[in-house]
């Protein structure tokens, strides 16, 4: 008899901490507390008003209320295989785009399309925290490489050789980075890519901040940098960061059609197609202007200075200015093993990064992301995605209740 009422493989997946964190935020929201919430990655501007009024108008065509092909409407196929062209110059058939529920859909797709039992996957470290949970899922197995603020959380060459084995299928590759705002250079980026295809490896690229640099520093695609992976490799993407579209849930894979093929097979059995009027909505974006999140991006930049500043003011708090993303992860093992007085008259001594997040949440009532979501402890995420007024009075608190370490 079954000893348990939930499956060994569902029950091992742990929740979505930057969710998690940010359904706790709103709650206390909710109940009329004065939270302030790094937690999700998720713009504060509306969607551009050409996109919305796009998705008005499909919702008025009996067209889409129909069922669609599961992988995607053919007219925004085409146009995220042109867009892909023209934002990284790598070209691709529609037949290559299969288009999902949001970005995650997408990372799952290409995990469960790729892996078998026991595939390994390299995975750059700090990491987003749905990728290893995505990997196991399929029946692979996640290699953390970690890379700390010493080297700019960017992993190395010899670092990745080092984590080979005869089991290795992937390389994951994330450019701008989510959670460091890590940004990979040029350089850097072809070399990575040339040593996953002398090694016969696929390389799975996420590339949803592709638009998010700051500083001057350039989007590199590795699928385009390094022409020696051929086909092996698989890029993942969607609208939600750009064009401030997370709630819209439209992302997309783009891969070799043998790929694609199959991750459409499983897609169809999953969830079929994506909702039409979120599909016209993408079109409406990926075939406008950039000028919306050039607009963001000033404001991001903004907030992004300030963040970096605000931390770093903080004895025991080492954060390196991020290059892309819209993310600050900070190092506060410097914090760690301190005594902070506590609002009932005593105090408390976090000795990992989530107990301090915690202790943060319930003293001062801002929510931040801990380091064990993402890889080791010791670190902190914070999103620089919010209102400019929640952020600098949510580091003003930060800077008051860490200041008073013992």
């Amino acid at each position: 008899m079954p000893s348990s009422r939930i499956s060994r493989r569902i029950s091992s997946i742990a929740e979505s901490a930057t969710l998690a964190v940010d359904a706790k935020a709103k709650a206390l929201k909710a109940a009329g507390r004065p939270v302030i919430g790094f937690g999700a990655g998720e713009p504060d501007f509306p969607t551009p008003g050409y996109i919305v009024e796009a998705a008005i108008e499909a919702a008025k065509n009996p067209k889409y209320h129909r069922y669609s092909p599961a992988g995607g409407l053919p007219e925004l196929k085409q146009a995220i295989a042109e867009k892909t062209f023209r934002d990284s110059g790598y070209r691709v058939d529609a037949s290559q785009v299969l288009v999902t529920n949001g970005g995650k859909q997408a990372v799952y797709n290409t995990f469960a399309t790729l892996l078998d039992p026991g595939d390994e996957v390299i995975i750059p470290t700090p990491f987003w925290t749905t990728y290893p949970e995505s990997i196991r899922l399929a029946g692979g197995v996640p290699v953390e490489v970690f890379a700390g603020p010493e080297q700019g959380y960017l992993v190395t060459v010899e670092q990745l050789e080092a984590a080979l084995t005869e089991n290795t299928k992937i390389l994951l590759f994330v450019s701008p980075s989510n959670p460091t705002g890590a940004v990979y250079s040029p350089e850097q980026v072809k070399e990575i890519g040339d040593w996953a295809a002398s090694k016969g490896l696929w390389v799975v690229t996420d590339e949803i901040y592709e638009h998010l640099t700051y500083d001057g520093v350039p989007f590199t695609s590795i699928a385009a940098a390094s022409p020696e992976l051929g086909d092996k490799v698989v890029i993942l993407n969607g609208v939600a960061k750009t064009y401030a579209m997370t709630g819209w849930r439209v992302g997309w894979m783009i891969g070799p059609a043998d790929v694609i093929k199959a991750a459409t097979n499983l897609q169809s059995h999953a969830t079929s197609n994506v909702s039409n009027i979120m599909q016209i909505a993408a079109l409406a974006a990926v075939s406008g202007p950039l000028t919306a999140v050039d607009e963001m991006k000033v404001a991001f930049d903004r907030r992004r200075r300030a963040i970096t500043d605000g931390l770093n003011a903080i004895a025991g708090v080492e954060c390196p200015t991020p290059k892309g993303a819209f993310y600050a992860y900070a190092d506060v093992r410097g914090l760690l093993g301190k005594s902070f007085p506590t609002a009932d008259g005593g105090t408390a001594t976090p000795q990992t990064s989530a107990e301090l997040a915690a202790l943060i949440l319930d003293e001062i009532e801002v929510a931040i992301v801990p380091g064990e979501a993402f890889g080791p402890s010791g670190f902190v995420r914070l999103s620089y995605a919010l209102g400019d007024e929640d952020l600098a009075e949510g580091v003003r608190r930060l800077q008051e209740f860490l200041g008073k370490a013992a």
